[in-house]
């Protein structure tokens, strides 16, 4: 039992046009990936920008807070040393 094979029988001419007609397609797919990739860096730029933005905002906020913190201890120390003298004015 052998099967029969058929072939086509191609000229050059036809196989010029299948070849360009496919790198045209290849071409489209090849600039659409451009297009995606060109968006992508867009997004990625923009999130870039973003990030630094929010990095820096919190850079200032921990400066603010350690300034804040930094105060706040300084205030106690006088309160505990103005507590400390009313206490030894009052025992006089």
């Amino acid at each position: 039992m052998e099967k029969e094979v058929k072939t086509k029988k191609i000229t050059i001419d036809k196989l010029a046009i299948m070849m360009a007609d496919g790198f045209e397609t290849l071409s489209k797919d090849i600039n659409s990936v451009k297009k995606d990739v060109s968006n992508v860096k867009k997004a990625s730029d923009l999130m870039l920008k973003e990030i630094s933005a929010i990095h820096e905002d919190n850079k200032h906020f921990r400066e603010t807070v350690a300034s804040l913190n930094m105060d706040g201890i300084s205030y106690n120390r006088r309160i505990e040393n103005l507590t400390i003298r009313v206490e030894k004015l009052e025992t006089k």
